[in-house]
């Protein structure tokens, strides 16, 4: 789906999720960083806070990574509030720098929603 918006012109693709405490560490800011890498948006996931008396507990670390996969923004795993700057000039320049976007055949395969309403 991420390559759908970003090809229909997505800049900022936001996912909620709460991965536990054996996939948080090993994962969470692996897959957040590679999408934003993959589709050259910003990525933002958002966690709740880490609860350890719940019966789910979080990983936490609601995170944002720019077009290059670096991380611009991120919080622990207590209630917190992400504040970073969306730089789009930047976004265009890093889709300048690797141009994937235009090197893709779409005259050998096609990316297509499949999903019914």
């Amino acid at each position: 789906m991420a390559q759908l918006y970003a090809k229909q012109g997505c800049k900022l693709l936001l996912y909620p999720g709460a991965f536990n405490m054996t996939t948080g560490p090993a994962h969470w800011e692996l897959l957040i960083r590679s999408r934003a890498v993959n589709n050259q948006v910003y990525c933002a996931a958002i966690s709740p806070a880490r609860d350890t008396e719940a019966s789910y507990v979080a990983w936490g670390h609601t995170t944002l990574a720019n077009p290059w996969g670096e991380v611009v923004a991120k919080c622990e795993h207590q209630e917190d509030i992400v504040y970073a700057d969306i730089d789009l000039n930047y976004l265009e320049e890093v889709r300048s720098q690797v141009p994937i976007t235009s090197q893709r055949r779409h005259d050998l395969y096609s990316v297509e929603n499949t999903q019914t309403s």
